[in-house]
Formats: structure tokens, C-alpha cells, sequence
């Protein structure tokens, strides 16, 4: 896992720029709509799991571990969403869904961060709660995703603010930049989504009020 090579005096883990690669990849094939996302996910998921196990960053570790469960439900629910033939159509998150993904955040980031404070042995490289955090709100992106609901772009630009200071302090310099990258990539991708469902919704109410009601 430590192998890599080095670039102005840092070491540079080849699982960490080959697993960011990957991930890049999957923002946009995200903003795409196309089933690719998913197995690219799970690539870049298990390449990432394997670069923070070896920086002791057990946020990210836990994170990239639960993106492979979750790339495979999120295949599973894009691929029953597009059948028929049917492009994907995404939507806003109901204030149902949003209060669960916020309180599901809140929460979990808490629990999370208690048990990475009294789990001496992982060497946490850097504050427990931020790990935490990462880890929580990755989740909630992720699975708002799965939902093709537009607010998941929102979620990764928080967890993009905590991601890039975790990972230049862990040593990971590739995702640190990454992170920086996914910044920017996450807002174009918010704007097309948004900006589809809107038209979407202009010329058609109806099939829009269908897709909230058939989730």
C-alpha cells in the first residue's frame, strides 16, 4: 500500500492518485447520468480505502469502505430508474429526506466521533470529529446520489470544505488537490441538475410531481 513515487520531496502514494483519478472520474460521469459512475466508484473506493489505511486516516478508511456498499446499491437504483429506456430523471429531496439526511448527519457524525475519540489504537491522524465527518457526510452524499436527488451535490461541497485541510494534514497531497478539484466540478454538476429538473418541471409538472411520489 505504500508504494508510490516521489514529487517535490513528497512521497506521492500510487493508490492515492490512481484512486482520485478514479474518483474525478466519477464526478463526471455523475453530472452525465451514466451507469459508469458506480463501478468506477467501486474501483476508486477500494484504491482510496487501501491509501488511508496506510495514512491513518480511519474517516476516510471507513468512508471509501462504505462507498463500495453503497456504489452497489447505487448501480442497482440508477439501473431500475432508467429501465424502460428511460434517461434518469433527478429531482429535489422532499423536506422529509432532507430533514432524515441532516439528522442523519448530525447524529452519526456524533456517534462516529465519540467512537474514534476511545479507539486509541487506529491513529487517527488529525481531530476525530472531522474525520467523522467526512466519513458520515460522505455516506449521506453517496446515498443522495443513489436517489438522484439534486442536494447531494450540496452535501459533497461541505464535505469537500473539511476534506482538502484532512488530507494535506494526513499527507495525502493528491486528494488534497483533488478535493480542491471536486470543488469546483461539484458546482457545475449542482447547476446542470438544477437547472434540468427545472426545465423538466417547466414542461412538465406532472411527471415531476410522479417521480417524487413513485420514490
Amino acid at each position: 500500500m505504500n508504494a508510490g513515487f516521489t514529487a517535490l520531496g513528497e512521497h506521492i502514494l500510487w493508490t492515492d492518485l490512481v484512486g482520485n483519478i478514479a474518483s474525478l472520474a466519477v464526478v463526471w460521469l455523475a453530472m452525465r447520468k451514466t451507469l459508469w459512475t458506480w463501478p468506477v466508484q467501486l474501483v476508486g473506493a477500494l484504491l482510496l480505502l487501501a491509501a488511508s489505511l496506510d495514512a491513518h486516516v480511519p474517516g476516510n478508511a471507513l468512508k471509501q469502505a462504505l462507498f463500495c456498499g453503497l456504489a452497489c446499491y447505487g448501480w442497482f437504483s440508477w439501473t431500475r430508474g432508467t429501465r424502460d429506456q428511460h434517461a434518469l430523471l433527478v429531482r429535489p429531496g422532499t423536506t422529509r429526506e432532507r430533514l432524515f439526511l441532516l439528522a442523519a448527519t448530525v447524529v452519526g457524525t456524533v456517534g462516529v466521533a465519540e467512537l474514534f475519540s476511545h479507539l486509541t489504537w487506529l491513529h487517527i491522524a488529525w481531530s476525530p470529529w472531522v474525520n467523522a465527518y467526512i466519513f458520515v457526510g460522505s455516506a449521506a452524499a453517496t446515498f443522495a446520489q443513489s436517489r438522484a436527488l439534486v442536494d447531494f451535490w450540496i452535501i459533497w461541497m461541505l464535505v469537500d470544505l473539511a476534506g482538502v485541510p484532512l488530507a494535506l494534514k494526513s499527507g495525502l497531497y493528491v486528494s488534497g488537490a483533488v478535493y480542491g478539484v471536486f470543488f469546483v466540478l461539484v458546482l457545475l454538476g449542482f447547476t446542470r441538475w438544477r437547472r434540468e429538473y427545472r426545465e423538466r418541471q417547466t414542461a412538465s409538472p406532472i411527471t415531476a410531481a410522479a417521480v417524487i411520489a413513485d420514490r
